[in-house]
């Protein structure tokens, strides 16, 4: 196997190759003076199995589109190499939030995006926490695998679980209770004792998020929020405000992706939140989390990625 690391994601990919007992593949990313480049190997792969480890998240260290179109191009460059496989290991998957249709005419950005990645002769696409399992998988031809985050979450919060009277764990939309009832069970077995579940309505359009209804009990509990993602924060403020409202002692927000646009920075740094604890599926969500990095907690995912890739 050899594992390549593109210059964005290379703190992740780092992790992933010393999990593994890997060095990283040598690779080369050329600029040009308009805005192109080259990605090349630097080393042979033929008969190989190459695996790519490449974030997809849009940040300071490239956009989203920038990001995806150098996974395409190595790609592509390591099947012509004679790469007998490639695998993109894309811990967040870019364009996976449009899997349907919401208004007349809209785009299906998760299929088009399925379309380029096998185009380029991508075998198999790994990633994490998905927005909508059954879209990914059903937009994809070749291989997927959807790593499932939440035993990381459990180990985290067992210890919080254990020495709170009551613990609820609360989805902040009606699409996450899925989330949250997985969550919430193997927390349970992890404790040995129940854990409840609540839910808020929302409803998000045109970049407005709108919903009252808050169903379930949250009196004298410790809270989780559990989400897929936080990009402005919006939504993980919401929640927890309407937690506390209710009686909650504290509220937790823990989610997959921490995007962090920067007006999370005013959404999850005042003290309605005890924490935010992250995945590192992002790789410089650390420097996104700058603002309240006092309560910024990010897990590594790398472990899960090993067993996906075996």
């Amino acid at each position: 196997m050899k594992l390549f690391g593109p210059k964005a994601s290379l703190a992740g990919a780092r992790e992933l190759a010393r999990e593994l007992g890997l060095g990283l593949a040598e690779h080369e990313e050329r600029e040009f003076e308009d805005g192109e480049f080259k990605i090349r190997p630097l080393e042979s792969v033929r008969r190989e199995r190459a695996v790519i480890y490449h974030s997809l998240a849009g940040g300071p260290a490239g956009s989203v589109n920038d990001k995806l179109m150098r996974a395409l191009v190595l790609a592509g460059a390591l099947k012509d190499a004679g790469a007998t496989e490639v695998t993109l290991v894309a811990p967040y998957l870019a364009y996976a939030r449009k899997d349907r249709r919401t208004k007349p005419r809209d785009p299906i950005s998760t299929r088009y995006v399925a379309q380029m990645i096998e185009a380029v002769g991508i075998d198999e696409v790994i990633a994490v926490d998905v927005h909508n399992p059954a879209a990914f998988e059903n937009a994809f031809r070749c291989r997927t695998r959807n790593v499932d985050p939440v035993p990381v979450f459990v180990g985290h919060f067992g210890a919080l679980a254990e020495s709170a009277e009551r613990v609820v764990v609360v989805s902040p939309d009606a699409g996450g209770v899925k989330r949250a009832r997985h969550f919430a069970a193997l927390l349970a077995d992890g404790v040995g004792r129940p854990v409840d579940l609540a839910f808020v309505e929302k409803h998000r359009s045109e970049g407005r998020v709108t919903g009252e209804l808050f169903a379930g009990d949250v009196l004298d509990a410790t809270v989780i929020v559990i989400d897929d993602m936080i990009c402005g924060g919006t939504t993980m403020r919401r929640a927890a405000s309407l937690c506390l409202e209710r009686g909650a002692r504290s509220v937790h927000a823990a989610a997959t992706h921490g995007v962090f646009a920067p007006e999370a920075a005013d959404a999850l740094g005042p003290g309605s939140l005890a924490s935010v604890v992250v995945m590192d599926t992002v790789c410089d969500v650390r420097e996104r989390g700058r603002a309240f990095a006092a309560k910024l907690v990010v897990l590594e995912i790398s472990g899960l990625l090993v067993r996906a890739l075996g």
